[in-house]
């Protein structure tokens, strides 16, 4: 089964590279004599016969570079990994740390390190996303960091959220956790959704403080529905809500009604049941009434600029929020029928199979998810420290503004549902074709009937039974 996915991701990372990949900034020139120069976002690397060098200042011998990635939201954040870098340097032995920002929110992300993998061209270490774990652990793209841990005198898989961990050390023949074996990578974070809220808009409206309604128990999607109509309603320009167009936010609406993705054993559709449809039915509806911005377009800009009254992200949005003039905070999610619900997002840290200096890269998958380093990124914003720790969890607290950094904290441990990755499927498909379907209903080129009558029998099609 590995090697069939190998071979298959193989080849849709050479098609992705083959349509270009424009948001991603990477040029790659060869000279004559096999030296290449990579140009990744604005970092540039040049290997010799696939060794990548760099030249100290000091005596002119030749260290190693270490190149890594993250995918950060906003200039804000990637600011926050390069500073992180920078105080790294000179700790990880014999080499020489090399940030690299990678595009923002989407899949393209995900598709440029594929085929920068396939072609070896790709980082020592980079972040991706919890739900993409399987899906690069099953291409062989990873390096299986168990050796390396159980070496490690200081290291514990008790250290971090179990749920990440479970994933992190999945034997992909299995889909069974064995962490004696098996270790993909560290959690660098987790996170939860949270409404921003352009203060200013609501009072404007004359609106119920959505952060009032969540302490007496109303915020409910009926009130959360009220408030968006009533910001929406000042003027043409202004919205009440605004979402991105991905799956996290799409999950949320049907999680929020009691379905799901999937069935409970993961091994199945589960869209189409009737809780599922129930929370698309709403989605559609509520975008019916004009009160979201344009389904499709990035909300964020738009939130930022003044003219949206609740804007659903994550905690990484944070840094980019920090810098607008507006009176804004965070409220929970609102509840829906099935009660409370939001995502325990996580993405990790993982190794290059290839790399070249594996010890090194183990060593900076370590200072990048030790608790120093975990404190930097949350005091900052962009995320709540993925170590099971109260007093990391008390900190973030501190770390404002947002003033009700507690709306995270209740999106955690609110029935979250755990972002997770199919170890028996293909996720990247199954979530392509998902969204596509969920966007034509959205924008009303989908029926609800033709959605509830089609989409789990077209889904099937990506596990692995």
């Amino acid at each position: 089964m590995a090697k069939r996915l190998a071979v298959l991701l193989f080849a849709l990372a050479l098609v992705a590279g083959a349509c270009g990949d424009d948001d991603s900034g990477d040029t790659t020139t060869t000279a004559a004599g096999g030296e290449t120069t990579t140009t990744v976002e604005g970092e540039t690397t040049t290997t010799v016969e696939g060794a990548a060098t760099t030249t100290s200042g000091e005596g002119g011998s030749d260290m190693a570079t270490l190149r890594w990635r993250t995918r950060p939201d906003n200039d804000q954040e990637a600011a926050v990994y390069q500073s992180i870098s920078d105080s790294l340097q000179g700790q990880v032995a014999d080499v020489t740390l090399a940030y690299e920002a990678g595009g923002t929110e989407t899949e393209g992300y995900q598709t440029a390190l594929l085929t920068q993998l396939s072609a070896g061209e790709a980082p020592d270490v980079f972040w991706i996303p919890g739900a993409d774990i399987a899906q690069f652990a099953q291409a062989g793209v990873l390096l299986n960091l168990a050796p390396y841990a159980a070496a490690d005198a200081d290291f514990s898989v008790d250290q971090f959220y179990a749920g990440p961990m479970e994933q992190l050390t999945t034997d992909p023949a299995t889909g069974q956790s064995n962490p004696a074996d098996y270790l993909w990578g560290l959690p660098r974070d987790v996170s939860a959704f949270g409404l921003y809220l352009n203060l200013d808009l609501i009072a404007e409206a004359g609106a119920a403080d959505p952060r009032e309604l969540a302490a007496a128990g109303t915020w409910d999607w009926a009130a959360f529905t009220e408030v968006a109509e009533q910001v929406g309603a000042l003027a043409p320009e202004i919205f009440g809500y605004g979402q991105n167009s991905w799956w996290g936010p799409n999950g949320w609406w049907v999680n929020s009604a009691g379905g799901g993705f999937f069935n409970d054993a993961r091994d199945a559709c589960g869209l189409d049941t009737p809780e599922s449809i129930a929370g698309l039915t709403a989605f559609r509806d509520f975008y019916a009434t004009g009160a979201a911005s344009t389904y499709g377009e990035d909300a964020e800009p738009i939130f930022k600029a003044g003219n949206t009254g609740m804007f659903q992200n994550g905690r990484w949005g944070t840094p980019g929020i920090r810098e607008v003039t507006f009176n804004w905070d965070v409220v929970k999610l609102p509840d829906g029928p099935g009660g409370p619900s939001n995502w325990l997002f996580w993405g990790a840290y993982v190794v290059n199979a290839s790399t070249e200096n594996p010890d090194a890269a183990w060593e900076l998958v370590r200072a990048l998810t030790s608790a120093d380093v975990q404190a930097q990124v949350a005091e900052l914003g962009a995320n709540i420290p993925s170590r099971v720790s109260q007093d990391a969890l008390d900190a973030f607290l501190t770390f404002t503004p947002p003033e009700n950094n507690q709306a995270f904290l209740d999106g955690l441990s609110e029935n979250p549902e755990t972002e997770a990755p199919l170890w028996n499927g293909d996720w990247a498909s199954y979530r392509d074709e998902m969204n596509t379907r969920i966007a034509a209903v959205v924008s009303g080129d989908l029926s609800i009937e033709e959605f509830e009558a089609n989409i789990c029998t077209d889904l099937n099609q990506y596990f692995n039974n």
